[in-house]
C-alpha cells in the first residue's frame, strides 16, 4: 500500500513481558480517529482523516490511492482547493496566443466567468455550477454566439486543469451540459442595388473598401491594412498580407485571421477603382508595431491613411463613415449589416456564377471548405433545373416505344 492508517486514539506500547499493547492516548473519544497517510509523488506527505468506526473507508481511500499513481492518474487532493480566480490568472499567464487574441480571451473571463465562479474552488466545480452560470448569462442579455465564445474560454481553462492534474473532468464535458445554441439564422446578401448604394454614399476616399470587401471577398481589417505593394495589375491579383488589427483600440499589423495570408483574383472593375483611388489619394507610408503594442515596427505604404500617416481606425470608421452611408441608403443599422455583408455578397456572386465552394473558401480565407459550405450551402443554385436538363438530354434521340419515362405521370 501506498502508506499507511495511523490510529490517534491508541498507540503501541512494549509491556513488562516484552508485548505489544495498545494504549489510550490523549486524544481518546476526541476528534478524528484514524489518519490515512502516504507520500505523494512530489516526495510530500499527503493525509485524510477519518472519525471512529470508519477505518474501512480509510483503507480503501488509501487503495484508491495507490490505484491511481500506479495507473498515472493520480490527482493531488490539496489541489481542486484552488479557486477559479486563481486558477484563470496562472492559466492566462501562461498562454503564449496572438495579442489581440489573449486581450479578448482575458476580457471574457475576467468581465462573464469570474464575477459568478470565481470564488468557487475548483474540486467543487460541478456541471450543474456550469448550468446555472449558462443561464445567468442568458438571463442577462448576452448574444447566443457570444455565449458560445465565453463558454470555449472557460471549457478550455478547465482542460487545462484537468491536464495539469488539478481536477480529474472537466464539468464543461458533462454531458448535461449543452453549449449555448445560436440563434438559427440564414444569410442574406445585399443585392447589388444596396452595396452601389452604399459606396455612393461614403466620402470618395472610402469607396474603394467597397470595391476590396464586395469584389475581392477581403475583410475589414484587411482592406485598411493594404498595402499599394501587395496589388499586382499584371497578374490580376491581390496578395492579402496583413491587417490593421486593434489592441486595447492601439493599432498593430498583424497577419490576416488565422495567420493565413491568401491571394485573390483582382477583377477589372475593382483594379480601374484601385487605379483611381491611387490617382486621387497617393499611398503614405504608415509604421505600425507587428502583431502587439510593443512589437518591432514595421512601414507599409498604405492606400487607407489619416493625416499624418496615421492608420485607418475601424471603430472611427464605422461610427462616423459606415453608419452615416448606412443611413443615407436606407439600410438599417445593426451587425447584419456591417462591412462584412461585402464578403457575404461576394461570396454570393460567385456561388451563383458556378465557382467551386473550394475556391471560394480560398479567397475568403476560411480555415476549411466545409466551413464555407455549411455558411453558404442555400446560396448556391439548386441542382433541381439541372438535374432535369441532364435527364432530358440523356432521353434525347433515343428509341421511340410506348413506354419509358415519357409515358409515365
Amino acid at each position: 500500500m501506498a502508506g499507511h492508517i495511523q490510529d490517534r486514539w491508541y498507540r503501541t506500547e512494549t509491556g513488562p513481558e516484552g508485548k505489544d499493547r495498545k494504549v489510550k492516548t490523549d486524544r481518546y473519544g476526541t476528534g478524528m480517529r484514524y489518519r490515512a497517510r502516504y507520500v505523494g509523488p512530489d516526495g510530500t506527505e499527503k493525509s485524510k482523516s477519518f472519525p471512529d468506526r470508519q477505518k474501512r473507508l480509510a483503507d480503501q481511500w488509501l487503495s484508491q490511492i495507490e490505484s491511481d499513481m500506479s495507473r498515472g492518474q493520480y490527482i493531488d487532493p490539496q489541489a481542486g482547493r484552488l479557486t477559479v480566480r486563481q486558477h484563470a490568472e496562472r492559466w492566462l499567464a501562461s498562454l503564449t496566443m496572438d495579442p489581440g487574441t489573449f486581450v479578448g480571451t482575458e476580457q471574457r473571463i475576467r468581465l462573464h466567468v469570474l464575477p459568478y465562479l470565481g470564488n468557487r474552488t475548483l474540486g467543487s466545480l460541478r456541471p450543474t455550477h456550469i448550468r446555472e452560470w449558462l443561464r445567468k448569462l442568458q438571463d442577462a442579455g448576452v448574444a447566443p454566439a457570444y455565449q458560445r465564445v465565453i463558454f470555449a474560454n472557460l471549457g478550455t481553462m478547465l482542460t487545462a486543469a484537468v491536464d495539469d492534474r488539478l481536477i480529474p473532468d472537466n464539468p464543461c464535458r458533462s454531458s448535461s451540459v449543452r453549449a449555448p445554441k445560436l440563434d438559427p439564422r440564414r444569410i442574406v446578401p445585399w443585392p447589388r442595388e444596396r452595396v452601389l448604394s452604399v459606396r455612393s454614399a461614403l466620402p470618395k476616399e472610402y469607396r474603394l473598401v467597397v470595391d476590396l470587401a464586395g469584389g475581392c471577398g477581403m475583410r475589414q481589417g484587411e482592406v485598411l491594412g493594404l498595402s499599394v505593394d501587395d496589388v499586382d495589375f499584371v497578374e490580376g491579383v491581390v496578395h492579402v498580407l496583413r491587417q490593421v488589427k486593434l489592441i486595447r483600440n492601439r493599432p498593430v499589423f498583424a497577419l490576416p485571421k488565422g495567420g493565413k495570408t491568401r491571394t485573390v483574383p483582382l477583377p477589372e472593375s475593382v483594379a480601374r477603382s484601385l487605379d483611381e483611388h491611387i490617382t486621387q489619394q497617393p499611398p503614405c507610408a504608415v509604421t505600425l508595431p507587428w502583431r502587439a503594442v510593443d512589437g518591432s515596427p514595421v512601414t507599409a505604404t498604405m492606400l487607407f491613411y489619416r493625416d499624418g500617416g496615421r492608420p485607418v481606425n475601424r471603430n472611427d470608421f464605422n461610427r462616423h463613415a459606415w453608419r452615416s452611408a448606412l443611413d443615407a441608403a436606407g439600410v438599417p443599422r445593426g451587425r447584419e449589416n456591417g462591412m462584412h455583408a461585402l464578403r457575404h455578397f461576394y461570396a454570393s456572386v460567385l456561388l451563383d456564377a458556378g465557382e467551386s465552394v473550394k475556391a471560394v473558401s480560398e479567397y475568403l480565407g476560411h480555415h476549411d471548405p466545409g466551413f464555407t459550405l455549411r455558411t453558404y450551402t442555400h446560396l448556391m443554385p439548386s441542382s433541381e433545373k439541372r438535374t432535369r436538363e441532364a435527364v432530358d438530354r440523356a432521353f434525347e434521340g433515343g428509341p421511340d416505344t410506348d413506354d419509358g419515362p415519357t409515358t409515365a405521370r
